[in-house]
């Protein structure tokens, strides 16, 4: 039996290593620095594609980077501010957003700065209309603590709200809802506010109304700026970085729609 589960986690494990392995290709920055290294090396044999390929990768680097157009596409992403009124639900369902690991001013892990956005936006709708809560999230990078259960330590202990299930198996979004009808449709529960954050709705909506919830999108950590000026048009890390979750989340939903 030990050397079976032992398995089975290398396994999920490895599932997870490449499936974020591939994704990493198709992601910035490493596209873009795959497409000018095939310039380099055509740079010879095909001059002119070579020249194409590198200016084409350094300036959509560059573009990708820069605040402005990366906050501009998640926008795209998050639509309009919605009003929620989750007393209409029958539940609040709680994405997990990652894990702050071994976190030495806690005792362990915990909740991640994202992680943190959701579960306190839950509390408030829970407050707001009294629905039990189900958090979602297992052990993607194997840590001994599942996001669901960090969660629901973070929601009990520090917003004193309590957590009705905890579903600690799932690695993704799509398993978030799959696994979570598994748990809810005991309670016969359907209609479900969901909450995770508004560049991540869309994706998040489209997995769970296909293993058959009605769902009331209840988004939180809207991508707000105070004010545009010229740095908006520099290029930073954070740029870059948001324009990889605009990439991540647009080639996630054209592969449901393709796998499921």
């Amino acid at each position: 039996m030990r050397y079976d589960a032992l398995s089975f986690f290398v396994a999920h494990l490895m599932s997870w290593f490449f499936t974020n392995l591939i994704s990493a290709f198709l992601l910035p920055p490493l596209n873009l620095l795959i497409a000018a290294a095939l310039g380099l090396g055509l740079w010879r044999s095909r001059p002119l594609l070579a020249r194409i390929l590198i200016t084409a990768s350094i300036a959509l680097l560059w573009l990708l980077s820069t605040p402005f157009v990366a906050e501009m596409l998640l926008h795209q992403l998050e639509g309009e501010p919605l009003a929620i009124d989750a007393r209409q639900a029958d539940a609040i369902v709680v994405l997990g957003g990652g894990t702050y690991f071994t976190a030495p001013e806690y005792g362990g892990d915990t909740v991640s700065e994202e992680s943190l956005q959701r579960v306190r936006y839950a509390a408030k709708l829970y407050r707001e209309s009294g629905a039990l809560i189900l958090v979602s999230g297992g052990k993607p990078l194997g840590n001994s603590l599942s996001e669901a259960q960090q969660m629901k330590r973070v929601l009990e202990d520090e917003f004193h709200v309590p957590v009705t299930w905890t579903e600690n198996a799932s690695d993704n979004t799509w398993e978030n809802a799959r696994d979570s009808r598994v748990l809810l449709q005991q309670s016969n529960v359907k209609r479900i506010a969901l909450v995770t954050h508004a560049w991540h709705m869309p994706r998040a909506v489209a997995a769970f109304k296909a293993n058959g919830f009605d769902v009331i999108p209840a988004p939180t950590a809207y991508t707000t700026r105070y004010q545009t000026d010229l740095l908006d048009f520099v290029p930073t890390a954070n740029g870059l970085r948001d324009s990889k979750i605009f990439m991540h989340e647009v080639i996630g939903m054209i592969w449901y729609r393709f796998r499921h």
